[in-house]
């Protein structure tokens, strides 16, 4: 299954799943259980890094959606078009971004020897290298995402050493069998950060 870039938060009370989803449902779901009991123990993780995240739960529900609120809406890009909406003129706008690059003078030099120059020569080598990565970057991005979850999480359980070997290693069979006797939500939120897959027991 291909793997696509978390969005959301995932907040566990003890070793059990409490609440996924948004930053405001997860967090009017931690803000009910700590109105149940003040001494409640919730940790919240963000699914795009596996870090663990500060929720702000204090005041009313009103006051926690409102606080949470921005968080909800989603950037939109758009293609560049000119105000009126008509086609300017000149070279189309591709949504070329400048940003400071630092290069040795060898490599400034030979960029201004290709052909286009070092802009479309520096595109041309990021595209290579994209197509070329087959995914090993967003796999190791996902590697590293449950890592962050499993030491805060699970750093002094059993089998913490072989299921964070397994997991770098990239082998699921060997990681669900390392983690076999923690608790299911564990299991399959490391899936979901790993992967990016909708787990169960046979995914993890």
């Amino acid at each position: 299954m291909s793997q696509s870039t978390p969005t959301c938060l995932t907040a566990f009370h003890g070793e059990a799943l409490l609440a996924r989803g948004s930053w405001i449902d997860v967090a009017l779901a931690v803000h009910s259980a700590v109105g149940h009991d003040p001494d409640i123990e919730v940790l919240t993780f963000d699914d795009a890094t596996g870090q663990i995240i500060d929720l702000d739960v204090r005041g009313s529900a009103q006051d926690v959606a409102e606080r949470y609120a921005a968080m909800v809406a989603i950037p939109q890009v758009s293609a560049p078009s000119s105000v009126s909406g008509e086609r300017s003129r000149g070279r189309p706008k591709l949504g070329v971004v400048a940003r400071e690059v630092t290069l040795l003078p060898r490599h400034w030099e030979w960029l201004a020897a290709q052909p286009g120059g070092a802009s479309q020569t520096l595109r041309r080598l990021v595209e290579t290298a994209r197509r070329n990565d087959e995914g090993q970057g967003e796999a190791r991005a996902g590697r590293d995402r449950a890592y962050r979850f499993m030491a805060t999480m699970a750093g002094n359980w059993a089998g913490f050493e072989e299921a964070t070997r397994a997991l770098f290693k990239g082998d699921r069979d060997q990681l669900h069998a390392t983690t076999a006797t923690w608790p299911i939500d564990v299991q399959q939120y490391i899936g979901r950060l790993a992967w990016g897959n909708a787990p169960d027991e046979t995914e993890v």
